[in-house]
């Protein structure tokens, strides 16, 4: 019996101590994070300067951002949803936080469940995604070409959070498709992505599609759908969101998520 208690014990430490390690860290990498990145909110949006840009992105950008909007450097994001890790799992209940930089492209992400905890990044140009099965034991530990590649896609695909990330500029730039549709490319650290982008006849994107990486030697069709658009801190801002793999047999939808909270310019974690 005392025996049995003193392991009892020995495993409630354990797991208290995995949690305080693991809240640590995620605490690094979120100071890291921002302070890699400068802020760049004394840049200013005008109207004026969408001129030349196709039509509905045109459109997106006078109906989520505001004429005298100050450029985002920093963004904070609470969100739940559901979760799943394979097509023949079930859904789970999953809260998250998330950090976001935009003069150094960079994010953070953890995602909470109550079998595992995964952590999702772009730091210093390096992309990995680290699960730990219930928040200790780690199971997945993914780092290399392609999470820098697919990393930095997620960064971008969420730009849509913190919208002037999605401006033209030195290593972005949109080219047209059709009144319902454009393309933009971005080329960062030796990378060139892209996402096809469709809009509504409000102007709001609805979906973002793109090649990622789905695991080390499978390079498949990743989409992301978004709606039901609401104001949180003067800027229009998608609060559902899909992700899916399109796959030969049929599409993988795998997260749906509900944005709780964005906040601006607040380097700082919740």
């Amino acid at each position: 019996m005392i025996l049995t208690l003193s392991l009892i014990a020995i495993l409630i430490l354990g797991f208290i101590t995995a949690k305080i390690k693991m809240s640590w860290q995620f605490g690094n990498e979120v100071k890291t994070l921002f302070t890699n990145s400068k802020p760049i909110s004394s840049q200013i949006f005008r109207y004026g300067q969408l001129g030349g840009l196709p039509a509905p992105v045109q459109r997106y950008f006078k109906q989520v951002l505001n004429d005298g909007q100050p450029y985002i450097s920093y963004a904070r994001i609470i969100h739940d949803g559901l979760f799943k890790t394979g097509p023949d799992k079930d859904w789970v209940a999953i809260n998250g936080e998330q950090y976001a930089t935009t003069e150094k492209p960079g994010f953070i992400w953890k995602g909470t469940t109550t079998l595992f905890t995964a952590r999702d990044m772009y730091i210093s140009g390096k992309g990995r995604l680290v699960v730990a099965l219930f928040g200790m034991i780690k199971i997945v530990d993914g780092k290399g070409e392609q999470y820098d590649e697919g990393e930095l896609l997620r960064w971008l695909g969420e730009s849509v959070l913190y919208p002037t990330n999605l401006l033209p500029g030195p290593n972005l730039q949109w080219s047209a498709i059709d009144e319902q549709a454009a393309k933009f490319t971005f080329n960062y650290n030796g990378l060139s992505l892209f996402y096809r982008v469709t809009f509504n006849d409000a102007g709001e994107i609805i979906q973002m599609e793109t090649k990622r990486y789905m695991d080390k030697d499978h390079l498949e069709t990743w989409i992301i759908k978004m709606a039901t658009y609401r104001e949180m801190n003067d800027i229009k801002v998608p609060t559902a969101f899909e992700v899916i793999w399109r796959l030969k047999k049929s599409d993988l939808s795998y997260a749906k998520f509900n944005i709780l909270k964005v906040e601006y310019e607040n380097p700082i974690r919740f």
